[in-house]
């Protein structure tokens, strides 16, 4: 069967300029370039050149070419968005975003494209590696579409890419690791998705601020690496994690604004190092197994507007460090096993604060579990070693103060092993 002509366009190209000395590669001590949303500087060890243009077609053939490759994986395009894909002007395309070269990149071209933004295309497909010849890709953005399949290895070639969001599609197996070799990358999107399997260490380790796991089919452990995270939100919700949350879990960067890890299989005691996310405003760790009481570090989570730990198996009495907490909005405990709470608790219903303790074991309160069930709490017995309170006291003092604990160490990037 005879070839496409993007075929032999491409391979062309590859004869005319390898990869191992193009000026997206980075070799060992060389340069690496850094553009992020056409802010900085790029430096380079290339000293080739991109294909020639003219004024009638300002941007590379290869991107044409990669451009018209990825069309042809394209099976469905209900909306007629591909329409457009048509001659080699690609900055016409629709979805298709150019700007001028990064400052310093060694481009003929006096346009490149710089974003794909196909959201709620409902295109039905699959990605192709021809993708990654779009060097100077800043975003990507394909959203609620029928892409189906893996994610390509060669993502990693994207040297500028900064955002990837390929949430609501029908991406299936393991967990896509090229994306972690993305030197740029700062958002990661593979929400509501079919991904399974065990997430690498790699994952917390990084510059990702932005890593959005959730309404997949992952499992196993969060990576213990999880301290290390320098993100703002993490949301791992509505998959199948197991084990305990990692007891470097309060030791993450300062900017961690959002937490979610509802609806897991998580058990054991919350981390008493909870309290040393002192800038969190969103911590939910509903619907999973985890017990014992609460630490008392929580007093030192002084930003937090939204405290869910719903549908859990907590018992004892719901101290007064969670409802005396200044930023609060929203507290729910409702079904778990907690057996009274004080009259700073009573306090929130005459406040603007949503308070939910349903489906608990407190007496003389209305919409509480049937006593037989307050008899075996499950976890009842798991000791975890709390700290006194007096130390939680000592930790929010500290936090004003501007003192936090050193970032847990973890084993370095260049120890894992190397994708394929």
């Amino acid at each position: 069967m005879q070839k496409a002509w993007w075929y032999h366009l491409l391979l062309a190209f590859f004869q005319l300029f390898s990869l191992k000395t193009s000026a997206f590669s980075v070799g060992i001590g060389g340069g690496v370039g850094v553009w992020i949303n056409g802010r900085g500087t790029t430096t380079t060890t290339a000293s080739t050149q991109a294909p020639p243009t003219s004024p009638s077609n300002p941007t590379s053939s290869v991107e044409y070419a990669a451009l018209q490759a990825w069309k042809s994986a394209i099976t469905e395009d209900p909306s007629g968005i591909l329409a457009s894909w048509v001659g080699p002007d690609v900055c016409s395309y629709r979805g298709v975003f150019c700007s001028e070269p990064p400052e310093g990149a060694s481009s003929s071209s006096s346009s490149v494209v710089a974003g794909i933004d196909l959201n709620h295309a409902n295109l039905k497909g699959s990605l192709v590696k021809e993708l990654s010849f779009l060097v100077y890709l800043s975003i990507i953005h394909l959203n609620s579409n029928r892409f189906s399949g893996t994610i390509p290895d060669s993502f990693r070639e994207l040297q500028y890419l900064t955002e990837l969001d390929l949430s609501n599609n029908q991406f299936s197996g393991p967990f896509p690791t090229s994306t972690l070799r993305i030197p740029n990358l700062i958002y990661l999107d593979l929400r509501f998705n079919s991904f399974s399997g065990k997430v690498p260490d790699e994952i917390f380790v990084g510059d990702l601020d932005g890593i959005f796991l959730n309404n997949n089919q992952f499992e196993g452990q969060i990576p213990m690496t999880l301290g290390a995270s320098r993100a703002s939100v993490i949301t791992l919700a509505n998959n199948k994690f197991s084990g305990s949350i990692p007891p470097s879990f309060g030791y993450m960067g300062p900017s961690i604004r959002e937490v979610l890890f509802l609806n897991n299989e998580l058990t054991g005691c919350i981390p008493e190092g909870i309290g040393f996310l002192s800038d969190v405003e969103v911590l939910d760790l509903s619907f999973n197994s985890l017990a014992g009481h609460l630490p008392s570090s929580l007093t030192c989570l002084s930003d937090i507007e939204v405290l869910n730990i719903a549908h859990n198996q907590f018992s004892g009495e719901l101290p007064d460090v969670v409802c005396d907490l200044k930023s609060l909005q929203n507290l729910t405990v409702s079904y778990n096993f907690f057996s009274g709470f004080s009259q700073d608790c009573d306090k929130l219903f005459f406040g603007n604060v949503g308070f939910d303790f349903s489906g608990n074991c407190i007496p003389g309160r209305d919409m509480q579990r049937p006593p037989p069930e307050c008899m075996g709490i499950p976890g009842g017995g798991l000791s975890c070693l709390r700290i006194p309170a007096a130390k939680a006291v000592a930790c929010s003092r500290a936090m004003v103060q501007g003192r936090r604990m050193p970032a847990m160490p973890y084993t370095s990037p260049t120890s894992f092993p190397s994708l394929p």
